[in-house]
């Protein structure tokens, strides 16, 4: 069962990077790529319907999070505790500011709001990236199961490294996203930066990769263990190719499935890596949580895989049926509420 509900927080977080991470691309992009206010209106049309639905995922995945692993909850969430406030408050400059927006038709008013959707959505997808690089990499955790870690320290040359690739791929994302919603000068502006980012993307990649695998042999046991699994990394390396490939044939439907391919794959080759821990001690090992000593009781695993799983099945549906509906390019002055 604690490997059944590792799983589900794996495929929890990647949904929510797939999906929030479009959005967030477009909101950090859309300042600049977007040269009018109708420009910026399309950009913002086209991910309203769904933007707010996707954050959904993030909430579900830390109540997984509480509900089955209770002690990696506590130990991460006060640890971080920094981090995550600086992030709430970023989810909310960002819905503010793509509510407020529309309110005045005044280009100073609605300009302030771009530039805090903009930079809230960039410093997210910047935030994440550090998060993650600091599970990869350890965090300090003393004899008595806290973490004793500053937010400077979790600024190291790593984390910086995983936040400038989360910010590129993100950022990808989003461009290959609008690629689909706009059209005109906006789609074309879009398509040359997603291909100028994924050379980019491909650099960052490798130096990614060397340093991980340098800084953190262990990730590569479970490979070892069973070689099978490396076709989840190889997978990351197709899909990487196919959305090159795809936006040259300015295929942008299978260009923007084939970079949620590559951010399942990626996060999914780091899932893989980690099992059996969710939070790596550095550098005290033997202090590190695991599946088996940070899960619930086993009555209380099953009773939450009875409530959660259901939820998580409802909140795919209710999003496939929004997606269904709002399916389609942006074309402005045609029911555009921002």
């Amino acid at each position: 069962m604690t490997a059944i509900w590792f799983v589900i927080l794996a495929g929890l977080l990647i949904g929510y990077a797939v999906l929030d991470g479009f959005d967030l691309g477009v909101g950090t992009l859309h300042l600049w790529i977007a040269r009018t206010d109708e420009e910026r209106r399309i950009a913002l049309n086209a991910i309203a319907p769904v933007w707010d639905g996707n954050e959904v995922w993030l909430i579900a995945w830390g109540a997984s999070l509480f509900l089955a692993f209770p002690r990696a909850f506590a130990v991460a969430f006060s640890g971080f505790y920094l981090p995550l406030v600086i992030a709430l408050w970023l989810l909310m400059g960002r819905g503010i500011a793509i509510e407020f927006r529309h309110h005045i038709a005044d280009p100073l008013w609605r300009g302030a709001w771009d530039v805090i959707f903009s930079i809230s959505s960039l410093l997210l997808t910047v935030l994440y990236g550090v998060a993650v690089g600091n599970v990869v990499t350890g965090v300090p955790i003393n004899d008595q199961g806290y973490f004793q870690g500053l937010f400077e320290w979790m600024l190291n040359p790593y984390a910086l490294l995983m936040g400038l690739f989360s910010l590129v791929i993100l950022v990808m994302h989003g461009a290959v996203y609008l690629c689909v919603k706009a059209g005109g000068a906006l789609q074309a502006r879009a398509r040359d930066l997603a291909a100028r980012l994924w050379l980019v993307l491909v650099a960052l990649a490798l130096a990614v990769t060397l340093v991980t695998f340098a800084a953190r042999r262990q990730l590569l046991q479970n490979f070892g263990a069973a070689p099978a699994l490396l076709v989840v990394p190889l997978l990351a390396a197709v899909f990487l190719v196919l959305v090159r490939r795809f936006l040259q044939r300015r295929d942008d439907g299978l260009a923007f499935l084939s970079s949620c391919g590559l951010i399942c794959a990626l996060l999914a080759s780091t899932a893989i890596g980690l099992y059996p821990y969710l939070l790596l001690s550095e550098p005290h090992s033997e202090r590190s949580l695991t599946i088996a000593n940070a899960a619930a009781a086993p009555s209380g695993l099953l009773a939450a895989a009875l409530w959660m799983i259901p939820g998580v099945i409802l909140l795919a549906i209710y999003q496939g049926f929004v997606y269904r509906t709002f399916k389609g390019k942006v074309v402005p002055g045609t029911g555009a509420h921002y």
